[in-house]
């Protein structure tokens, strides 16, 4: 199903988080030294755009879908997905997040932002009037408009490497 256009900016806000996940899957192994690099990013990104993208869920997003009950097991599962995603950025703020635990990192964010992609914006695409979409978008651009809205530059240490 194409996305309604209510829901694109928080699409787009989903590609460049799956963006850093792709890059922490394909930079494997990490090196150690490396790891700190790595954890600067992670926070910058998540300082930069993904707490507010997560506050806009959680006030604007997930309250417009409670409306729903068949949806409450869903927005339980991704509401439990944000709190273990702010501990492990709060571990990337603190970087006492691993090397090793880079790629679980990575997966559990990638898996999460699916869930809300192939799930929950299709069900309230399929659910909601599209006046309610329309009324939905605009309290989510006004939730989401001190996000950076851009890619994050990466680090010399943080850049892909070409394979050999």
């Amino acid at each position: 199903m194409l996305r309604d256009k209510s829901l694109i900016p928080l699409s787009h806000q989903h590609q460049r988080a799956l963006a850093l996940c792709v890059r922490i899957d394909r930079a494997q192994p990490i090196p150690p030294a490396d790891a700190e690099a790595w954890q600067s990013e992670i926070q910058h990104h998540f300082e930069e755009e993904i707490n507010i993208h997560f506050s806009a869920e959680e006030n604007v997003l997930f309250p417009a879908a409670r409306r729903f009950p068949a949806l409450h097991p869903l927005l339980e599962e991704l509401i439990a997905d944000h709190a273990d995603l702010r501990k492990s950025f709060s571990q990337a703020e603190e970087r006492s997040l691993s090397a090793e635990k880079l790629p679980e990192f990575a997966q559990q964010l990638s898996g999460h932002i699916r869930k809300e992609e192939r799930q929950l914006f299709e069900r309230l695409q399929q659910l909601m009037k599209p006046e309610e979409l329309v009324n939905l978008g605009s309290a989510l651009d006004a939730a989401l408009q001190d996000a950076a809205h851009s890619c994050t530059l990466t680090s010399q240490a943080t850049q892909l490497k070409a394979k050999r």
